[in-house]
């Protein structure tokens, strides 16, 4: 099976759209004081502008390895979901960095409600400018807005990449603060360029196995995916 854009005809992008374009209206209405979402058995702050907890991290939560002691960055935080699941799974310490002003808010929030706020720092950073050049981790996970598609704000930028520039500048500059044995899990979908994330990673020494996915029901084309790239 090839995974990509080209799984879904015309009418089903067009169906994805408007999806998208009903959440982003839901992200842009929170009241001032956050909504609180239940996720995967526990329960997240979202603030406006913030992506919500929802089923495209699925596959990665469920299926990213972290071991005992080891260090975390996680890029594009959003709530803070994967930073905090991270600290479930064993991890001493977490980076978390989101250019959203109001991400950063709320994943320092979600960390302090789970009891969790020594062990994630979180920065605000445009991908890894707030990222020391010493910094390196042992796992770097990252749930980017994985659809070529114009965001002209916070909001659209949660789902939408123009011109790709994130994953672009993800991949250039990543693997300068991976340890030579890291692990990096991505999510992506099959209405988004993933043959584009496959050839990005090889251009840049990684390669990739797919660790998980989930498609959603009731007619809803869209399947998430969860990736593990190792370096070749």
């Amino acid at each position: 099976m090839k995974l990509g854009v080209f799984m879904l005809t015309g009418k089903e992008l067009r169906e994805v759209t408007q999806r998208h374009q009903e959440m982003q209206e839901q992200f842009r209405t929170v009241s001032i004081v956050g909504k609180e979402i239940e996720y995967l058995g526990k329960k997240f702050l979202v603030f406006k502008t913030v992506f919500w907890p929802f089923e495209d991290s699925v596959p990665l939560v469920e299926n990213f390895v972290v071991r005992s002691e080891e260090s975390v960055l996680d890029v594009g935080t959003g709530s803070g979901v994967i930073a905090i699941f991270s600290v479930y799974k064993g991890a001493k310490r977490i980076v978390a960095i989101d250019i959203n002003p109001w991400a950063v808010k709320c994943a320092r929030e979600n960390a302090k409600r789970h009891g969790f706020s020594d062990r994630i720092e979180v920065r605000k950073s445009d991908l890894f400018e707030a990222i020391k050049e010493n910094e390196k981790f042992d796992v770097i996970t990252a749930n980017l807005p994985f659809r070529n598609k114009v965001a002209t704000d916070f909001v659209e930028a949660t789902v939408w990449d123009t011109r790709l520039r994130v994953n672009k500048t993800f991949f250039k500059q990543v693997g300068k603060y991976l340890n030579s044995s890291g692990r990096i899990y991505l999510s992506n979908a099959n209405f988004c360029s993933v043959r584009e994330m496959k050839r990005l990673a090889g251009f840049h020494g990684f390669k990739v196995k797919k660790i998980g996915q989930k498609k959603m029901p009731g007619g809803d084309p869209r399947i998430f995916f969860a990736f593990e790239l190792t370096r070749k």
